[in-house]
């Protein structure tokens, strides 16, 4: 069987989502099938060394990791007015082209935090509590099908985006050696998945 390419559905994008600092819905088509169209580049590549695809060889936190850069750096690429904050580690990942100095920002209020997780209806992990825009791409990777040779290509199955504020958080206790993280409770994850983008196989 040979490698297929995914390729987004168009007819699967919510028309009536609200869409801040002038984004469009045609934005996250091309940024999604700019990431599909690498992890098919590459794969292919890999296959024909006899080596594991790399949907298969990555960690599932350093594959949530990749994602989100690219999808962040594609998101820039094609958006009118955001490009990627350049400051290492700032906040949001995306910020309003012009806005901060040299646009770079340790925490600004100015943009877009991008997040991905494999958890169906966006529920993620954050660094904090913070009045945001924040995105979610929900993905999938099929790790299981045999033979590996007749696996489905990654997809990216809903993406969520909407106006989150401090008190929408839970924060999440850890141990001594965990990093406190905040997740956006009951009514705050409501509010993100009204104000969905695209959900796969949703018509």
């Amino acid at each position: 069987m040979p490698l297929s390419r995914n390729k987004v559905d168009s007819q699967c994008f919510n028309r009536n989502a609200k869409l801040p600092f002038s984004l469009r819905l045609k934005d996250f088509e091309m940024a999604m099938q700019d990431v599909y169209d690498f992890f098919y580049d590459v794969n292919l590549g890999l296959i024909e060394r006899g080596l594991h695809r790399l949907d298969d060889m990555l960690r599932p936190a350093i594959m949530s990791g990749v994602l989100s850069d690219m999808l962040t750096a594609s998101l820039a690429k094609h958006s009118r007015s955001l490009t990627v904050n350049l400051y290492h580690n700032g906040h949001p990942d995306l910020v309003v082209n012009g806005v901060y100095p040299d646009n770079k920002i340790k925490a600004g209020s100015e943009g877009v935090e991008i997040k991905t997780t494999r958890k169906a209806g966006g529920a993620v992990d954050t660094h904090g509590a913070r009045d945001q825009w924040m995105c979610v791409f929900v993905y999938d990777v099929d790790n299981s099908t045999e033979p590996a040779r007749d696996r489905q290509p990654m997809a990216i199955t809903e993406i969520y985006l909407g106006q989150v504020t401090t008190e929408d958080f839970r924060k999440n206790q850890r141990g001594e050696l965990g990093t406190r993280t905040a997740t956006l409770h009951k009514s705050g994850i409501e509010k993100l998945r009204r104000n969905w983008i695209y959900k796969l196989n949703a018509y």
